[in-house]
């Protein structure tokens, strides 16, 4: 079954269009990174899913529930990029709260807030939440999120402002989520998409450029990056390598080169002769497989950037 589906869902504010057409078919059990730059659309399509603001046209589904109808949000947990919360109750005085809002009560919820703050490490704290730094902030939001038992999960920017630790905890927080859950990671962090995401999707500008697996979407893009840097004056040798049939793209920064190559094999023979050719010395020559970071770059540029 999908978890979310999307049909020519678009958003206009007057004259600027956020979301354009989105196409979306999102599987059950998926953790999905959604990708884009700032003013990508990535938060206007969440909002539209989670009933926020209406789609100027198009339709969306959850669980099979049309969005907008009946109590579709019964089965969605939230976690918006900034979290706002009373200052001034505790972490369980809050969740108990959250969980009563949506009908919990007894000693259900109480198990469930005590299940909630030991996974995500605040069970010992007892201090008010306005004493709290960013990264408990961004836990006990996700906590909240999770109150319901949710089987879909949308997170937008969940690790932006956080530090390498709080990253990397909030990350193996969402990861340690049952199978069965669906989680949509809006992000334009590359690096936390491709540590833990099973699909992606990029959107630029409102449109939706890719959306496929992430291991056979490493497998569309599975061009070589080969940096490498020579010792003199580069002009010339830029010229020639943006002309040649077998390169994708160059840029050059200085005396130190970074290549996308169509036909790694010929440009690893190439470049070098080239560089002969023209009497200058190559000082270092490295290949490495595209990265995710490597796909979203192109995409975007391509895309008129």
């Amino acid at each position: 079954m999908e978890a979310i589906v999307t049909k020519d869902l678009t958003k206009k504010f007057g004259t600027v269009t956020a979301v354009d057409g989105l196409d979306l078919m999102i599987p059950q059990g998926t953790v999905f990174g959604f990708l884009g730059p700032n003013g990508a659309g990535k938060t206007t399509t969440l909002k539209m899913l989670l009933g926020f603001t209406k789609p100027t046209r198009g339709e969306a589904w959850i669980m099979g529930e049309a969005v907008g109808s009946g109590d579709y949000r019964r089965n969605v947990g939230y976690l918006p990029d900034v979290p706002t919360f009373y200052s001034w109750m505790r972490a369980q005085e809050f969740l108990t709260f959250s969980g009563e809002l949506v009908g919990m009560q007894g000693s259900s919820l109480r198990h469930r807030v005590e299940e909630l703050l030991e996974i995500v490490g605040l069970a010992d704290v007892k201090t008010a939440i306005g004493g709290f730094s960013r990264g408990m902030k961004q836990r006990l939001g996700l906590a909240q999120a999770l109150i319901n038992n949710p089987k879909v999960i949308l997170l937008d920017e969940p690790t932006s402002a956080l530090d390498p630790i709080g990253r990397k905890e909030m990350l193996e927080l969402i990861r340690s989520f049952p199978e069965e859950t669906t989680v949509v990671l809006s992000t334009h962090i590359l690096a936390d998409v491709e540590r833990i995401c099973d699909q992606v999707a990029i959107l630029d500008r409102g449109k939706l450029l890719v959306h496929e697996p992430m291991v056979s979407l490493k497998d569309r893009y599975v061009d070589s990056i080969i940096t490498f840097r020579v010792s003199e004056e580069p002009t010339q040798l830029l010229q020639e390598l943006t002309a040649a049939e077998w390169v994708q793209d160059v840029t050059v920064d200085g005396h130190q080169f970074r290549l996308t190559a169509k036909d790694p094999v010929q440009a690893q023979h190439a470049i070098p002769s080239m560089i002969s050719a023209l009497g200058l010395g190559l000082e270092d020559f490295h290949m490495k497989e595209a990265t995710l970071e490597d796909i979203f770059v192109r995409l975007v540029k391509n895309n008129g950037h």
